[in-house]
C-alpha cells in the first residue's frame, strides 16, 4: 500500500518520454469513461498523435446521462445527445477525425465490471484495435475514484490481453484522492508526456464540454460540475501515462 501524497509526488516526477515511449510506433485506442474524460486525460496525446499523423481512436464508454439527475430541461435523453455532441466538438479540435471516434453509450455509473455486457464491449475494444491497427490501448487509472473509471481500467486490461498490445493508464480522478488514502498502486512507473505545444487546444476541448461547468444546465444545483481542483491538476505542460 501507499499514500495518494506520495503517488502524485512520484507522477510528477516520472521521466518525460516520447509519444512512441507511450504509445509505441503506431496509435492507440484510447477509452474514455465518459465524454471528457478523452480530453481531460489525453487531450495533449490526442493532439499530438494527429499532429504525427497517426489519429487515434477514441472510444467513449458511458453516454454520460447521469451527471444532472434533477434536471428538468435536460432528462437523460437530451443530456446523452448534448454529451456526445460535445466529445465530438472536443475532439475535432484536437485534430481528430469525426470517423475515429466512437460511442459505446453504457449507462453512466453503471458500465460493466464483468458479465456478458463486459464481454461484449471487449470483443468490440478488441474489433476496433485490429481494424485501426493500434499499437496500445489506453484508460483511466483503475484506483481512479469512480466506477465508470474503475470498469475502463478493466475492460481495457482485458482487451489488451487478448490483442496483444499494450495497456496504458492515464489518471483523472486520481489527482483528487486525499494524500492520506492508501492505495493498493504497486511501483510506479511510466511517462511524463510534454504537451506544451497542444495545451491551448486542450483547453479549449475540455472547455467544450460545457454542460460539465455548471452554467449551461441552470435547472439542477445539485448536478455534476468539473471541480476547480481537478481542472488545475490536469492543466499542467505534460500528461500522465502509466504502466499496468
Amino acid at each position: 500500500m501507499i499514500a495518494a501524497g506520495r503517488v502524485h509526488q512520484l507522477w510528477r516526477t516520472l521521466p518525460i518520454g516520447t509519444l512512441t515511449d507511450v504509445i509505441g510506433a503506431g496509435t492507440c485506442l484510447i477509452l474514455a469513461p465518459h465524454p471528457d474524460d478523452e480530453s481531460l486525460g489525453c487531450g495533449g496525446l490526442i493532439a499530438q498523435c494527429c499532429d504525427e499523423s497517426r489519429p487515434p481512436v477514441v472510444a467513449i464508454l458511458t453516454d454520460g446521462s447521469g451527471s444532472h439527475p434533477g434536471s428538468q430541461l435536460y432528462p437523460p435523453a437530451k443530456l446523452a445527445a448534448l454529451r456526445q455532441h460535445e466529445a465530438a466538438r472536443a475532439v475535432q479540435i484536437l485534430g481528430l477525425p469525426q470517423d475515429r471516434l466512437f460511442f459505446l453509450r453504457a449507462p453512466d455509473t453503471n458500465a460493466p465490471h464483468a458479465g456478458p455486457a463486459f464481454d461484449a464491449i471487449v470483443q468490440y475494444l478488441a474489433e476496433r484495435v485490429r481494424t485501426f491497427d493500434c499499437s496500445a490501448i489506453l484508460a483511466t487509472w483503475r484506483f481512479d475514484p469512480h466506477c465508470d473509471h474503475a470498469a475502463a481500467a478493466l475492460l481495457a486490461s482485458a482487451a489488451a490481453r487478448i490483442t496483444g498490445i499494450p495497456h496504458r493508464s492515464y489518471p483523472v480522478w486520481g489527482w483528487t484522492l486525499p494524500d492520506d488514502t492508501s492505495v493498493d498502486a504497486g511501483p510506479i512507473q511510466g511517462w511524463r508526456l510534454d504537451m506544451t505545444a497542444h495545451l491551448a487546444a486542450k483547453r479549449r476541448a475540455i472547455a467544450a464540454h460545457a454542460s460539465q461547468y455548471g452554467g449551461l444546465i441552470s435547472d439542477d444545483p445539485g448536478g455534476f460540475q468539473l471541480p476547480a481542483a481537478l481542472l488545475l491538476a490536469l492543466d499542467g505542460p505534460w500528461e500522465t501515462f502509466l504502466l499496468p
